[in-house]
């Protein structure tokens, strides 16, 4: 599933209606090379034109939203954590990891998946 974050609005985003940039394919090749684990964990593509990114968005039980941030230019991937309210800082999110965009899709998903996994995010 494809989601898009316009103004605050969430919309559902199915076939003809999908984006077809750089990024949007790059985010459907990892999340289908992407574990069952994974999938279970409701793993979603997001276009988010508000906090521009595209990433995959997976609903951990552990933790709440987490995020592979999609890099755009040679910034690295980053996988963070989503507040659904500030925290005492005032941040809206925690960054957990990042990795450079020397990997192929594979290995970003293993690395996503396996660091999800084995930090507890997934079970």
């Amino acid at each position: 599933m494809e989601l898009t974050i316009t103004d605050g609005i969430v919309h559902a985003v199915r076939g003809a209606d999908a984006p077809m940039t750089e990024l949007a394919i790059r985010a459907r090749t990892i999340a289908n090379l992407l574990p069952l684990l994974c999938a279970r964990a409701g793993a979603k593509i997001v276009h988010n034109s508000d906090r521009n990114y595209t990433g995959i968005r997976f609903e951990t039980k552990a933790a709440g939203p987490v995020v592979l941030e999609m890099p755009t230019g040679d910034e690295p991937y980053r996988l963070v954590q989503e507040f659904i309210d500030p925290d005492k800082a005032g941040r809206m999110e925690v960054e957990l990891r990042r990795f450079p965009q020397i990997y192929k899709p594979h290995g970003i998903a293993y690395i996503t998946a396996d660091f999800l996994r084995s930090n507890g995010f997934l079970k």
